[in-house]
């Protein structure tokens, strides 16, 4: 993403990468991931990386919410799956007084919020389809990857179900823990919980299930942060 507009080599993507992700482990759904990526740059291409690393997220969040809604088709049309009623009593409500909050934008001074919305869409705009494409594509391999091994933990620890049932299951975790708010250190309790409660359903121990989610937050959070730590610490 920073490519698109300027040449960073692969170490320096790297340090920017694992830095961020160390500091953005204290912060409510790693959005420190923002400001830490942004103070690698000149002040004149902080807001340009913000709204690239906005894109960056952006990506992979459809990504999870696409093969989140494949998984929960596949483990709905399997499993007699409980999930929470639609009230749409709540959401008229909501509609109604996000309409007059709309309405009396000016007295609540939120002129300035859609200054802001203007210029993020101006970015978006300037950004070119390939770069989009690029992005969406690095997403899908990247959830790909750790979904997979998710699956192939399963395996090492003697869960033998077939595939399909199992990477739908995976994709449902990640779908239904990508909206709960949490701190990055605690990700491992809350996909455990979301995973045990999914995994009940093909009779998994509930140990192997949060056994497997801590493993996989050692590999891909604890063990990065370790190394980010080095770049952090010598940060000027």
């Amino acid at each position: 993403l920073v490519a698109s507009f300027k040449k960073i080599t692969f170490f320096e993507a790297y340090e920017q990468s694992f830095g961020s992700h160390t500091a953005a482990l204290i912060t409510p759904n790693r959005i420190g991931e923002y400001g830490a990526k942004a103070l690698y740059f000149e002040k004149d291409h902080q807001k340009k990386i913000v709204g690239l690393n906005f894109i960056g997220n952006l990506c992979q969040l459809t990504t999870t919410i696409l093969f989140g809604c494949i998984g929960l088709f596949v483990v709905l049309s399997k499993f007699n799956l409980s999930l929470p009623s639609f009230n749409f009593k709540t959401a008229f409500i909501i509609t109604i007084i996000i309409g007059i909050l709309i309405g009396l934008r000016k007295q609540f001074g939120f002129l300035k919020i859609e200054t802001y919305l203007h210029q993020f869409s101006r970015f978006f705009k300037s950004i070119s389809t390939t770069i989009y494409l690029k992005t969406l594509g690095l997403s899908i391999a990247r959830y790909l990857v750790f979904s997979h091994q998710f699956y192939c933990l399963l395996l090492l620890f003697g869960v033998d179900t077939d595939y399909f049932t199992v990477i739908s299951l995976i994709f449902c975790m990640y779908f239904f823990a990508s909206f709960i708010p949490s701190l990055s250190i605690f990700d491992w309790a809350i996909k455990g919980s979301v995973a045990a409660w999914l995994f009940q359903l093909i009779e998994i121990n509930e140990l192997t299930v949060i056994t497997v989610t801590t493993f996989m937050w050692i590999l891909n959070f604890a063990i990065p942060a370790l190394i980010g730590s080095i770049f952090v610490m010598n940060f000027k």
